[in-house]
């Protein structure tokens, strides 16, 4: 299966440097569908493929100035302990078929979330501008911070919602940032929120760590070749593509 999972992370890597979204969104389904893996151990392996794919995109957008780090550090404040506190009680309860099906289930909705999110990118702005009337700046720290709480539940249940959902969530509290600063910041929180919750999932002996090595080895060149093939596709075509996929992909999960 190694020639497959390098194939796999190729065509994945792809798709996220063509589109900046859509890596555990299609990952999980595909370890799921494809190699077969169980729920919890679909969400861990994805989980640490986000985390290292990630890192050198948050150094990139760092070093560029891209970061709105207070923005991030009131993110984690909320994720990092819902992330902690929900892999806790997966410890707790332990991973039983009622809990698979839990993870299921918030897969195939985290899923169908991110495909509204993506089909709907250039309407989120203008929704934030709106609700900018109803949210001083006074109130925008602890949305911030509600904003990382739900994402550190969602991203260690079902290791999706840490990228185009995260990106909405920043985008409909400041509606003001520019676009290459909404994404440098959301890849930076990102990292370590995949990072802990990766961490979580390997206590529990979620992770297939052979497997992971060869999905990094094709993904890693498909995300370079990515970002010099988005240059020539159409957006619409390829938000179109990536939603089409999604649907497919959530609606499979939760049936």
């Amino acid at each position: 299966m190694d020639s497959i999972a390098i194939a796999s992370g190729l065509g994945v890597g792809l798709i996220v440097g063509i589109t900046g979204v859509g890596g555990g969104s299609l990952m999980t389904p595909l370890l799921l569908s494809v190699f077969k893996l169980n729920p919890a151990v679909a969400i861990g392996t994805d989980l640490w493929f986000a985390s290292l794919t990630k890192m050198s995109g948050s150094v990139a957008h760092a070093r560029h100035g891209h970061v709105n780090w207070p923005i991030v550090r009131r993110m984690l404040a909320g994720s990092i302990p819902a992330s902690i506190a929900t892999i806790a009680l997966m410890h707790q309860t332990g991973i039983t078929k009622g809990w698979a099906s839990a993870l299921t289930l918030s897969l195939g909705i985290a899923l169908l979330l991110t495909a509204v999110v993506v089909a709907f990118k250039k309407s989120w702005q203008a929704l934030g501008l709106r609700l900018e009337r109803w949210i001083p700046e006074s109130r925008k720290p602890a949305l911030t911070v509600a904003s990382g709480l739900i994402l550190g539940v969602l991203v260690s249940l079902s290791s999706i919602g840490a990228g185009a959902i995260g990106a909405t969530l920043i985008l409909l509290i400041y509606p003001r940032m520019q676009a290459r600063d909404i994404v440098g910041t959301d890849i930076a929180h990102a990292v370590p929120l995949t990072l802990v919750a990766g961490i979580g999932h390997a206590s529990l002996g979620n992770v297939n760590w052979e497997l992971l090595v060869s999905l990094l080895i094709g993904s890693l060149p498909g995300i370079w070749l990515g970002a010099q093939l988005t240059r020539r596709l159409p957006d619409g075509v390829v938000r179109s593509l990536l939603c089409a996929s999604l649907l497919m992909a959530g609606w499979k999960v939760i049936h």
